[in-house]
């Protein structure tokens, strides 16, 4: 961890730590290219890094998953650094504030957080205007849709409805939301019937606009769900899944839990997800959860995964974790002869 982001961290998290996540993000929103810079930039030899995801290419085949820029407010910056690509949200058609302070929580000896947040966002048109006069900085950018907490489950379709007209032509990749804790009954749309409500009414406007589109679930998921959530999504031609979310841990208190203690469960699921699409290579995946450090991610790809995102770690440990995933991917490729990502995923993940 680099001397910069050690001084950061020790004022941040001297903070509520809500308060110093508001801070970090006007500063970052201020200052892209200054703090870029310092914490490093990703060099001009990226192309041994980037990675087919979909119909989008990735610079790196790390990304940031959704919950740090939930306004897109530090899209610049965070396009700057080694992210491969960028996703932020979760963003409801209003505005809304949330659950009551505080909300969330640092577990610093566990590198872990919960959060209890309730979707506080400033709503579809403040994110649009923000993703409109931001530079990507070539990154793609995701968008992470939820339902506001007001709308009743039976007219959750029209919340999704409403981002996907909204955001379906400026995003390189949206996703349906289903899966964060601090919704009431927003996890009970994750069973097939009530999925296939929600991507039923999206099948004129995706008609009409194509995006790529996801689907996000949670690792507190009934595991032997998991064959029919997937046939929603091959039934849907969705562009892939993505697993996992935040779990809940009632003895930590309310909320969703991220970082290591999110680790093994999201473990568990992904493990599954992987399993079950070898016979679908036509559905991407994205795994998120609790990924640390290297040797975690090393796993992830030996066994068939691809592009992944962080939150949690990037938080504890900064712009260094990328840096330093790259220098072992560098080391890697030497290893076994290869000069990129995508040639290094096909020699370790070969029968």
């Amino acid at each position: 961890m680099n001397f910069a982001y050690q001084l950061f961290k020790k004022m941040a998290f001297s903070m509520d730590a809500e308060k110093a996540h508001t801070l970090s993000l006007n500063l970052l929103a201020h200052y892209p290219h200054l703090l870029s810079f310092v914490q490093g930039e990703l060099d001009s030899e990226v192309s041994k890094f980037e990675l087919q995801v979909g119909r989008n290419r990735w610079k790196f085949p790390v990304g940031l998953a959704a919950g740090l820029d939930k306004n897109g407010e530090a899209i610049d910056f965070f396009s700057r650094i080694f992210f491969g690509a960028v996703e932020v949200g979760t963003v409801t058609p209003l505005a809304q504030a949330g659950n009551e302070r505080p909300r969330l929580f640092r577990y610093i000896e566990e590198e872990s957080l919960r959060n209890c947040m309730g979707f506080n966002n400033e709503g579809a048109d403040v994110l649009f205007d923000n993703v409109m006069g931001a530079n990507r900085n070539k990154r793609p950018l995701g968008i992470n849709l939820g339902k506001n907490k007001l709308t009743p489950d039976k007219e959750a379709p029209r919340d999704y409805q409403k981002l996907y007209r909204k955001f379906a032509g400026l995003a390189d990749y949206l996703v349906v939301n289903v899966s964060s804790p601090n919704t009431p009954g927003l996890r009970d749309l994750q069973k097939a019937s009530e999925l296939e409500e929600i991507f039923k009414a999206l099948e004129d406007l995706r008609k009409e606009q194509d995006c790529p589109l996801y689907l996000k679930i949670a690792p507190d998921i009934n595991t032997e769900d998991l064959p029919s959530i997937i046939e929603v999504v091959k039934k849907y031609k969705l562009e892939g899944l993505m697993a996992t979310n935040t779990t809940i841990m009632p003895e930590r208190g309310i909320g969703g839990v991220s970082g290591k203690l999110l680790y093994e469960k999201a473990h568990h699921v992904r493990s599954l997800c992987l399993d079950h699409l070898k016979e679908t290579p036509e559905v991407e995946f994205i795994g998120i959860g609790g990924f640390s450090h290297f040797d975690q991610m090393w796993e992830y790809w030996k066994n068939g995964g691809r592009a992944l995102q962080i939150y949690s770690a990037f938080i504890f440990q900064g712009p260094s974790l990328l840096k330093e995933i790259a220098r072992e991917l560098e080391i890697k490729m030497s290893y076994y002869g290869v000069s990129n990502f995508e040639d290094l995923l096909k020699e370790i993940q070969s029968p």
